[in-house]
């Protein structure tokens, strides 16, 4: 979760005032077969984390650019998620190259201020995601349980209040990291070198590795899932009742507001459900090392689940924009609007564009007055619905801006500009 995702098991000298690193990882590599070992740990991890680092950069970037780039996305959930990608953000650019050195040097190479800044801001980003999640569940909680508590004026201002307060939150919660988190000199295992580590708390009591993951199991895991999944029991139970006992007529708007308030929530649970899937096997073997003080697990089965463990928490923070565009038709449109983005000469007319809908081609064809529209196309070019991000009567205005945008999808977004967009 900190600095004890280095997996440093500790154990105290024969002589009482050193320590032993007893990480399986350099066990292994210490072994007959030690510099096999070392070069495909360090090959193989090395691609992970760049893999990881450049698609969560990617994904949460370009969800954050969306938000701030149109003023129609600034609803209460679009603000909560957009608050989820700028901490996973702060983990991919500072903790996971950070977590990626430690397989080309053998001790710690950042100095006491990193020692006591890296833990702060892992444990900080870990509780922005996790108590973001716990605000999203409670907003859907009431968008479908008591929609008549729903605050319209103000809404995005307080939203923001919330959204900072938990950043605020979390960076209080994380200040003991800074103030335990030490650099202190180890002896190596065979006892004759000696190296400098960083460590997440005092050495001098086996007691503190024990209180210090049971607390940020309970604290930043256990307690957050409860109280979401009691949100999301009451949601269910909602969304079943009013299943039955709706009546036979019901308006349109109605029904795509309901609609709509049940992607939203499928789309919060699945983020819920890929923080649970990422973090809990780091909880459960931090806290298994910290009952365990004084063992040492050198088994290739403990090695290749301390790996995927810490490989799983930090795909945590690439994860959520990916999801997102396959659940939200809204955040999918907007992300291929920015991406399919096409640039040409001022007074050039546009070139023909093809775009994939639903698994086929369909031809965009300029005409003498710009691009053709789907009215204007015969029946055999519109097989499927096809929307463009300008209309004919906006073409000569976009070439002469030098851009034109394509887009495809499901529904017309130019008739749903200035209303507020969700993620849905």
């Amino acid at each position: 979760m900190n600095d004890i995702l280095l997996n440093l098991s500790l154990d105290r000298d024969s002589g009482g005032s050193d320590y032993h690193n007893f990480s399986e990882e350099e066990e292994w590599m210490m072994s007959g077969d030690g510099e096999t070992v070392n070069f495909v740990i360090r090959c193989v991890m090395t691609s992970v984390y760049i893999l990881i680092i450049t698609v969560g950069l990617l994904g949460n970037i370009t969800l954050v650019k969306i938000f701030v780039t149109n003023s129609a996305m600034r609803s209460v959930p679009n603000i909560f998620i957009s608050s989820l990608a700028a901490g996973d953000l702060l983990l991919l650019v500072t903790c996971v190259p950070v977590d990626a050195f430690r397989y080309f040097f053998e001790e710690w190479i950042f100095g006491v201020v990193a020692c006591k800044l890296i833990p702060v801001i892992q444990l900080t980003s870990v509780g922005v995601s996790v108590f973001t999640l716990t605000a999203l569940s409670a907003d859907r909680y009431k968008a479908i349980v008591n929609p008549m508590d729903i605050q319209t004026s103000g809404a995005v201002v307080w939203t923001c209040l919330k959204a900072v307060s938990i950043w605020l939150l979390s960076m209080l919660l994380a200040v003991p990291e800074a103030i335990f988190s030490q650099v202190v000199s180890m002896q190596g295992h065979s006892g004759n070198v000696t190296f400098v580590n960083c460590v997440p708390y005092p050495l001098s009591n086996q007691m503190h590795p024990k209180i210090h993951s049971v607390m940020i199991f309970l604290v930043y895991f256990l307690i957050p899932l409860g109280i979401i999944s009691v949100y999301y029991f009451h949601i269910a139970r909602t969304l079943v009742r009013s299943a039955h006992n709706m009546p036979g007529e019901v308006s349109e708007h109605t029904k795509r507001q309901m609609e709509t308030r049940k992607r939203l929530a499928k789309i919060v649970l699945v983020f819920v459900g890929l923080f649970a899937l990422c973090w809990f096997p780091n909880h459960v073997l931090y806290m298994y090392r910290s009952f365990h003080y004084q063992q040492m697990d050198l088994s290739l089965t403990h090695l290749v689940i301390s790996l995927l463990a810490r490989v799983l928490s930090f795909s945590s923070s690439c994860v959520n924009p990916f999801a997102l565009y396959l659940l939200s038709d809204s955040f999918r449109r907007h992300f291929n609007r920015k991406s399919g983005c096409v640039s040409v000469s001022p007074g050039q007319p546009a070139p023909a564009q093809h775009s994939v809908v639903r698994g086929r081609w369909s031809a965009e064809r300029p005409t003498a007055k710009g691009l053709a529209t789907p009215n204007t196309l015969p029946r055999v070019w519109r097989p499927f619905p096809i929307h463009y991000a300008l209309e004919a009567r906006g073409t000569r205005g976009a070439r002469d801006s030098g851009k034109v945008c394509m887009l495809a999808g499901d529904r017309g977004l130019h008739k749903g500009e200035g209303k507020k967009f969700n993620f849905s």
